[in-house]
């Protein structure tokens, strides 16, 4: 049995996770809904299926990252079973900023600045925690629920991520990242920097305000982010912004309007209600309980008659 076939089957995962629903799946394996019966907390529990030794240090590695920050989602428990590995993290709801182009297209420079500014300041975190993400794309950018509300943006899967200037995560003539979005010394292989999660952010921004995919962009159109999106984009990263916070500085000082973009809906829905067998009890003795009532009435108004 594989270990998804295996989750398929299982009611509680390695003696801790009780699967509730599947709410996702990708290139790792499937991501559920479950509940920690340790901590009683709902959580999104990330199962690994056929594993081989890389997916498996992709596993190890993102379970180590150790940062808690509002605009970051980091895996805060694991745990093994047989063939079955799990990382659990907080649940976020709202699908990802890559669910919000695919069905709204560009979106409205305020919308696109606090985005921006939640990447960012995310980012921020994670370097000062000596890492690089390695993987920022829209398909990696989550989103809280807020419906009509300011968006609220979760950087996630770390699977990739890496100490800063750390050669044993150098691969050449192959490269960590998705193509489009890694800064160019990425691509040739050169040692993770943050100035290259930076020229992400800047790819990512520009895909927020044209719609287009890396492969379809062209230029920096005129925009009210263009001057950040400048910086980030340089191709010599000794000329690139070179920091989160510096970055954040440049974006706070730009003549932004306030967010009027499209509305993050709760894409997974509440809990579905699980019926019990304790629960075909509860309704027996309740409805004993109503007939003895009943009964005894009948009989009280029996003998007043």
């Amino acid at each position: 049995m594989t270990a998804t076939d295996a989750t398929r089957t299982a009611t509680v995962v390695a003696g801790r996770y009780r699967l509730i629903d599947q709410v996702g799946s990708g290139g790792m394996g499937s991501v559920w809904r479950a509940h920690d019966e340790r901590t009683g907390q709902v959580v999104a529990l990330k199962v690994l299926g056929r594993h081989g030794s890389a997916l498996l240090a992709r596993f190890v590695r993102e379970q180590a990252v150790r940062v808690r920050h509002p605009h970051v989602v980091a895996p805060h428990g694991w745990a093994a079973e047989d063939d079955l590995v799990v990382l659990a993290m907080e649940l976020v709801a709202g699908g990802s900023v890559a669910d919000l182009l695919r069905e709204h297209g560009p979106l409205d420079a305020g919308t696109a600045g606090v985005l921006v500014e939640q990447l960012l300041a995310g980012l921020a975190a994670v370097h000062a925690a000596g890492l690089v993400h390695r993987d920022v794309k829209p398909a990696n950018l989550l989103l809280e629920p807020t419906g009509t509300g300011p968006p609220h943006l979760r950087l996630g899967d770390f699977g990739v991520a890496a100490p800063v200037a750390d050669a044993r995560y150098t691969t050449v003539p192959g490269a960590i990242g998705t193509d489009g979005y890694m800064a160019p010394e990425q691509a040739r292989g050169a040692p993770p920097e943050p100035t290259q999660d930076l020229y992400a952010v800047g790819r990512v921004a520009l895909e927020l305000v044209t719609g287009l995919r890396p492969a379809q962009q062209a230029g920096v159109p005129s925009h009210p982010l263009r001057p950040l999106v400048e910086r980030l984009l340089v191709p010599d990263p000794e000329q690139r912004i070179a920091t989160a916070e510096a970055a954040l500085r440049l974006l706070r000082r730009l003549p932004l309007p306030p967010p009027d973009g499209p509305p993050v809906p709760d894409r997974i829905g509440p809990l579905p209600r699980v019926r019990r067998a304790g629960d075909a009890y509860a309704w027996l003795a309740v409805a004993l309980l109503v007939g003895v009532v009943v009964g005894c009435l009948w009989l009280l108004l029996g003998w007043s008659s």
